[in-house]
């Protein structure tokens, strides 16, 4: 069954291709967005187009709904940001196919409105039809307070404390996990 997000009463979604680099690269300009991920360095074009697309380009599968999806505000048809949709584990060696991680990045003019959750709602919505998938999956730096509150509006409870490292180093994280049937989102 291929994923289809509906729209919600504000926003609309699609997934996003590699034509969208232009989007992806000016949603990482602002430092707050980026602030824990890259500790606040903004993307280059060059970052987007040979680091970010073929990531994307790895793990998008148009019939389960893999990829990132853009996300819009329905009545300008402004972009505000995207949720991704993958396996947990995609690129390691073994991949979870029943654990879908979600995660999300907004620009900061939609923050405090409620976006992201809506967003996040509507792709677990469609996430739960499909059979396979186990459970819904979402890390976040612990000071990412914001991210860690859109996990528990969702329905996710709190897994377990891990060390994230990245070529910025080593700083707390956290893993929050939903188990999926079809009464609970």
């Amino acid at each position: 069954m291929k994923m289809n997000v509906d729209v919600t009463p504000r926003l609309n979604f699609k997934l996003m291709t590699p034509n969208d680099w232009p989007l992806l690269w000016e949603l990482d300009q602002d430092p707050a967005v980026m602030k824990y991920l890259t500790r606040g360095k903004a993307s280059t074009q060059r970052d987007i187009k040979e680091n970010a697309l073929p990531r994307l380009q790895a793990f998008t599968n148009d019939e389960k709904g893999w990829g990132l999806w853009q996300v819009n505000i329905t009545s300008s048809n402004t972009f505000i940001g995207w949720v991704l949709v993958r396996p947990m584990d995609f690129f390691t060696d073994n991949p979870n196919y029943n654990d879908i991680e979600i995660g999300w990045r907004f620009k900061q003019s939609s923050w405090g409105k409620g976006y992201a959750t809506e967003a996040a709602i509507a792709i677990c919505d469609e996430i739960k039809g499909h059979a396979n998938i186990k459970t819904l999956s979402a890390t976040a730096l612990l000071e990412n307070t914001a991210s860690i509150n859109i996990m528990k509006k969702i329905g996710m409870v709190f897994i377990k404390h891990y060390t994230h490292s990245d070529e910025y180093g080593d700083l707390a994280a956290v893993l929050y996990r939903k188990k999926i049937t079809t009464n609970n989102l």
